[in-house]
């Protein structure tokens, strides 16, 4: 139902526009092709120089939209592009500016700072500031986004272009424009079926699944923009326990006995999903979070430990990019010692991946207990893994350590799942947010790179 959101909103606007949209744009090609995309330049310049008020302006951009809703994948790719390549900022008057500002007084400068900030508002972002105004036009350009963000991966010329609509998709979608709202099973039957859609971390398999992670010991809570109403930007699962869970499979089972909400110490964050991929590098989800730890401990006074239950995305992916040698010496030749009678060749190191990838490894307990000790050494690496930012590779590391969280602990076989067994061999991790210190890990962590980390994880170096 979600693929045809462009096209909804495409019959909604054609409805509005009558003939304005019709004739002219039949005549383009789906692909446009190299003739249809002159014409799409010529109506693009006939767009930006039109002449009118707000009415004229709302037509033209019901028309952008009415025509990119028909196009096909290549018709958009050849869209955005022209937008990116012949509409952007004009270099040479900016130039001109540059120059006069470099040689006038600073007393005089003001004239041509406004010139300059005129310049830099570009003809292409002139045109899609129209769709604020236009109903359902905010998330139109939200997935016109999520176009450009794949197209953009195999073609640089658009990162401009993407860069430009994010800055004004991020002016739009300011946090303090947001309603956080509480998602339960009363809630409207579509935007149940857009949590199914749009998680991302767990997969909902049934509307039973979905019933259990909205019973009275759970929660989910989600922001909503106001031209958006419908429609998630992102949200959170939450478990009401008792002490921190370690299992997934265990905290999603739906015969596990439920906690009477009044009777919960901890609130499990298990999984945050964001629901809109055209907002992607808009950040909400540390807003999110902070908004629900005080709206809990509102509700429920006797919650006082707020931790996650975390995938660690990118373990499996770093240790075979590791390879064999680098991970003999990471863990030492005292350690691989019980990892010496495989069908390794005599003197080359073991191939620990490979050993990990053979099918039902987790289901034999002696193996297990072989390299249990191993992974969880390997792993307190991969957290101390850096990118040329300073920052940790994992993504799920850099979003709660900036939140102010401390690496609490790790849970043997945590996730079961494939996908589990496929990006972390089972592991899990628990981040916990103390509320006394999360500003001064927070402030560690963003002046320092200083990883929070609790005895128990330090153990494991």
């Amino acid at each position: 139902m979600f693929k045809n959101s462009l096209k909804s909103i495409g019959r909604s606007w054609s409805s509005l526009t009558g003939s304005l949209m019709g004739d002219r744009n039949q005549k383009l090609n789906p692909d446009l092709p190299k003739g249809d995309e002159d014409i799409l330049r010529r109506q693009f310049q006939n767009w930006i120089e039109a002449r009118g008020g707000e009415v004229s302006a709302r037509k033209h951009a019901m028309e952008i939209g009415g025509l990119y809703q028909n196009l096909t994948s290549a018709g958009r790719s050849r869209f955005l592009r022209l937008l990116a390549r012949e509409f952007g900022p004009d270099r040479q008057a900016l130039r001109q500016q540059c120059k006069r500002y470099l040689g006038t007084d600073d007393t005089d400068c003001g004239p041509i700072e406004e010139a300059l900030r005129d310049l830099l508002i570009t003809p292409r972002l002139k045109l899609l500031h129209q769709f604020n105004t236009l109903p359902q036009g905010i998330k139109f350009l939200v997935d016109l986004r999520k176009d450009l963000i794949g197209f953009a991966k195999t073609d640089a010329e658009l990162a401009t272009l993407d860069l430009e609509i994010r800055r004004l998709l991020a002016t739009w979608f300011d946090v303090g424009l947001l309603e956080m709202r509480h998602i339960d099973w009363q809630s409207p039957a579509a935007l149940l079926e857009k949590l199914v859609a749009y998680e991302a971390v767990h997969e909902i398999h049934s509307w039973q699944d979905l019933r259990h992670r909205l019973h009275l010991d759970r929660r989910c809570y989600a922001f909503f923009h106001p031209n958006m109403p419908g429609e998630p930007l992102i949200f959170v699962e939450v478990a009401l326990t008792n002490g921190l869970s370690d299992s997934i499979q265990n905290l999603l089972d739906e015969s596990t006995p439920h906690v009477p909400p009044e009777d919960a110490d901890t609130a499990i964050f298990y999984s945050i999903s964001n629901a809109q991929q055209g907002l992607q590098g808009i950040s909400f989800g540390n807003f999110l979070i902070k908004r629900v730890v005080e709206t809990l401990k509102a509700e429920l006074p006797d919650i006082k430990t707020f931790s996650t239950l975390s995938p660690i995305p990118g373990f499996s992916r770093w240790l075979k990019g590791a390879g064999a040698e680098e991970v003999a010496k990471l863990l030492g030749e005292e350690v691989m010692e019980g990892l010496t009678e495989t069908d390794s060749e005599p003197g080359s190191p073991v191939d620990l991946v490979a050993l990990l990838e053979q099918s039902g490894w987790h289901q034999n307990g002696e193996f297990c207990a072989m390299v249990r000790p191993l992974l969880e050494k390997l792993l307190y690496q991969y957290f101390h893994t850096t990118r040329a930012d300073g920052q940790p590779i994992d993504p799920v590391e850099r979003f709660h350590l900036g939140n102010g969280a401390r690496i609490e602990r790790v849970n043997w076989l945590g996730d079961l799942s494939e996908k589990g067994l496929m990006q972390a061999y089972g592991l899990m991790v628990n981040y916990l947010y103390p509320i006394k210190d999360i500003e001064k890990n927070h402030e560690l962590y963003a002046t320092e790179r200083k990883i929070a980390l609790s005895s128990a994880v330090k153990g494991l170096k």
